[in-house]
């Protein structure tokens, strides 16, 4: 029986894709605007990515596809109006619907933020109200839903949207939680210290390979690991000797609320007497998920990213391990703020391979 062809859009390092995979898809052609992110997809995962700006694509060059997956960057719906004026044709979202409304795929599946939820446009509507009606007015039913990584089986707290539309008219049903809070019926959350205890120590050196120096422990560490012999991108981040001094006294599970009072620092001052940003130079606890990994998880001050028993930051592969990509998954980037972009934008391949699964379950 032949593959079912899938053609991912804002494809990012592909995150979406190797989900999609790893069930037995067939990624026919990928595209992203981003150079780095479309060089560490072609060497991940193959050559078919087209590094183009999405608006400038005539999209009658898509070859045909049985589905369409990929979701536009959240930035798209900041500055959205009203859906029938000419100044939106520019606008990502849209032109993910003239994609889907030119290849007319059997189904498709949307992710993104959750502020999607919420945002308006300039006549105060809900932006999510009008996607979900424009891909109604396409032919397909629709369902949506806030899907929480760390609910199957992955070690960080990503809440993200996810819309899946199909040609049928039963709606999708999305897949249960396979993972919470010790119970009955659900397999504990991975946590923080089964997801990176196994890799061996950070180091200074950009490009070094690290082997491994002991086995695997839990199920997730040999999921990761796969047929590797040892890690890249393992090497620990730059920090400020201020930023040094402000983590090493950093709890695990605390932030800034740590911090001597005495701190050279007028914004953590500020933020002990406002209160708020809670995760704000925060340190990841062993025994649960971590927050959300971000595009900045090199910076103390923005998110959880201090690594959990030791004084730094956590390093691109301990990100890629929380996200759920592979050990053997290699970065190509010009800079470093490039990995992190790859990685903080990135779909956990393990989220997209449950939902994947779910799809063609229903669907094909």
């Amino acid at each position: 029986m032949s593959k079912i062809k899938v053609v991912s859009l804002f494809s990012g390092g592909g995150g979406l894709d190797l989900g999609f995979i790893s069930t037995g898809f067939d990624v026919v052609w990928a595209i992203d605007n981003e150079k780095n992110a479309a060089a560490t997809y072609a060497r991940n995962i193959g050559q078919h990515i087209v590094c183009l700006d999405i608006n400038d694509l005539d999209t009658t060059i898509i070859p045909h596809c049985d589905i369409v997956i990929g979701g536009p960057p959240c930035q798209s719906f900041s500055l959205a109006g009203n859906r029938k004026t000419d100044d939106l044709r520019g606008k990502l979202v849209w032109k993910y619907l003239e994609i889907i409304e030119t290849l007319k795929p059997k189904a498709f599946l949307f992710e993104n933020v959750i502020g999607l939820l919420s945002a308006k446009n300039c006549d105060g509507d809900k932006i999510f109200s009008i996607i979900k009606k424009d891909f109604e007015d396409l032919g397909y039913t629709v369902s949506a839903e806030v899907v929480d990584a760390s609910n199957f089986g992955i070690p960080q707290r990503r809440k993200r949207v996810i819309i899946v539309g199909s040609i049928y008219k039963a709606p999708f049903v999305f897949p249960s939680p396979t993972h919470g809070e010790l119970s009955a019926n659900k397999t504990p959350f991975v946590n923080v210290f089964d997801a990176l205890d196994d890799l061996p120590s950070a180091v200074v050196d950009t490009n070094a390979f690290v082997a491994y120096t002991k086995p695997a422990a839990t199920e997730y560490q040999r999921m990761m690991r796969v047929e590797n012999k040892g890690v890249t991108e393992h090497f620990i981040p730059t920090m400020s000797e201020l930023d040094k001094y402000i983590i090493s006294h950093v709890r695990p599970g605390g932030n800034y609320m740590d911090v001597p009072l005495d701190v050279p620092s007028e914004r953590i001052r500020r933020l002990q007497k406002s209160g708020g940003h809670t995760t704000c130079y925060g340190r990841m606890r062993e025994d649960a998920p971590s927050y959300t990994i971000n595009t900045y998880f090199n910076r103390p001050n923005v998110g959880c990213n201090i690594h959990y028993s030791e004084n730094r930051l956590i390093t691109v592969r301990e990100a890629l391990r929380l996200q759920s990509f592979p050990d053997s998954f290699v970065i190509v980037s010009s800079s470093k703020q490039g990995r992190n972009l790859i990685v903080g934008n990135a779909v956990p391949p393990k989220l997209a391979a449950v939902l994947a699964n779910e799809v063609k379950q229903q669907f094909f």
